[in-house]
């Protein structure tokens, strides 16, 4: 392997001389960041955290003389702590507090410019990741977050006391938009809140957009009057422009559809943000997509965790974000999911490193969001998913609606009657990850509908090692 070239030459800047502060005593309107550095072979710890502090805010590679003609003490960053990664000696933790002052209020787009901007790229540090971030109070207030918020949505959708039920519509492409609304249809009518749009329908050519809201309307307003309770569909007006998503969203509106969805990450934050706004002023729920996560949060060295994205959605807006399941498919270790809906809910959390929480966070009056638990789950997985995600969340299956041997309609009461003997038998005191079996087994005894779907699904688990685990479990 080639050395490592020595950071530090004549007119090169040492950043330490500026950006390193050991001593410094964090303000409360600070933006405070952890990052975990892998420096190059031959970087000190204090020389590479004072060159992500530098190269994300103030700092450039030598010297200018236009640093006199600013306050750099007030506008730079600060690296101001350094502690180890249990377990791992390659790496560390850098603690660096960014003034409020470098920030436009209420822009996501420009926190996150300058937290994971060129920085990321920077030649002294072999591999980067932003594992938290703690927002002062005085910038949450800035930021308009979820358009409605948790309480509104129950009383919008007259549901209360239990987790809401979903499903995302499967195969993900190529179905007409009428099968689309009989699909929609059969699952709202079994006993289902809401069915979805999956990440990647939009307005491709075998389901023009406009097609499907309208079949889907037309299967909601049917499914309403048929059960007496409020139904949606999570129509995805994520699109090439922020025009045509607006134009989408006000379709749905004219429809009277009570919620839209966006893919926060892939149509951006400027876009969300935005979306948002439209939703918080024409009454409509916002479900949110997380689309391309993993490409940004899963190696466990490089890149931005969960937890600080699901930060980021919450200042952006959205009334429901998908968290992962645990016990399905889809990456992710109970206590960090834990961690990070918690985040995504409460008013505030402590700082807790053996949910990965690396900081307090305070969101004020801030409403919180529901958490999404999508992708493989199915039956079986009712007794783990109310222990875990408790009631303000929305448990959808796909594959475990549509896979129903006897149709849509039919998984969906198997859902919604497994759902309910859950509630109830955790309401009585039991201990439903423990007793799950039986539980399901009593409820399955009159409801033929559970009985099939628990005999289709009972060999049915994803038992994968965990790949980006918590720092504290190797110690």
């Amino acid at each position: 392997m080639k050395p490592a070239a020595k950071a530090y030459s004549a007119g090169v800047k040492d950043y330490r001389q500026t950006y390193w502060e050991p001593n410094y005593q964090v303000t409360e309107t600070d933006i405070l960041a952890c990052f975990k550095i892998t420096p190059q072979p031959g970087v000190s710890r204090e020389e590479a955290a004072a060159a992500v502090a530098a190269e994300s805010s103030t700092g450039t590679w030598t010297t200018v003389w236009t640093d006199l003609l600013t306050d750099l003490d007030h506008y730079k960053g600060r690296a101001y702590r350094i502690e180890d990664v249990p377990g791992d000696d390659s790496r560390f933790y850098a603690f660096i507090a960014y003034p409020i002052d470098l920030f436009e209020e209420g822009s996501v787009v420009n926190v996150f410019t300058s937290l994971v901007g060129n920085v990321f790229g920077f030649k002294a540090i072999r591999a980067l990741r932003l594992e938290d971030v703690r927002f002062p109070i005085a910038y949450v207030k800035t930021c308009g977050g979820p358009p409605n918020g948790i309480q509104v949505e129950r009383d919008k959708m007259d549901k209360y006391g239990r987790p809401l039920l979903g499903c995302t519509l499967k195969p993900k492409l190529g179905l007409s938009a009428k099968n689309y609304g009989r699909a929609t249809y059969e699952c709202l009518r079994g006993g289902l809140d809401f069915t979805k749009d999956d990440e990647n329908v939009n307005s491709q050519p075998f389901m023009r957009w406009r097609d499907r809201f309208e079949f889907v309307a037309e299967a909601i307003h049917k499914a309403e009057a048929e059960t007496g309770e409020r139904k949606g569909h999570y129509l995805n007006v994520t699109a090439p422009t922020p025009e045509e998503m607006y134009k989408r969203a006000e379709f749905a509106k004219e429809l009277d559809m009570p919620i839209i969805m966006h893919d926060f990450l892939t149509g951006g934050f400027c876009a969300n943000t935005g979306l948002a706004n439209w939703c918080r002023d024409n009454g409509m729920l916002l479900h949110i997509h997380r689309a391309m996560h993993a490409v940004i949060d899963r190696n466990p060295h490089h890149g931005i965790h969960f937890r600080v994205l699901t930060k980021a959605l919450r200042l952006s807006g959205g009334d429901h974000l998908h968290t992962g399941t645990v016990v399905g498919k889809l990456e992710g270790d109970r206590a960090s999911t834990l961690g990070w809906i918690d985040l995504l809910r409460e008013r505030y959390i402590k700082e807790d490193r053996s949910r990965g929480i690396f900081f307090d966070q305070d969101w004020g009056s801030m409403p919180g969001a529901f958490a999404v638990a999508s992708g493989g789950i199915h039956v079986w997985h009712m007794p783990a998913l109310v222990s875990i995600f408790g009631d303000d969340s929305v448990l959808q299956f796909g594959g475990g609606t549509l896979g129903h041997p006897w149709g849509n309609a039919a998984g969906a009461a198997a859902n919604r009657v497994a759902l309910e003997a859950c509630v109830e038998a955790r309401n009585s005191g039991r201990e439903l990850e423990r007793e799950g079996k039986e539980i399901l087994t009593a409820a399955a005894k009159s409801s033929p509908e559970l009985r099939i779907a628990m005999e289709t699904w009972k060999e049915i688990k994803f038992e994968f090692d965990t790949v980006d685990k918590l720092d504290v479990a190797h110690a």
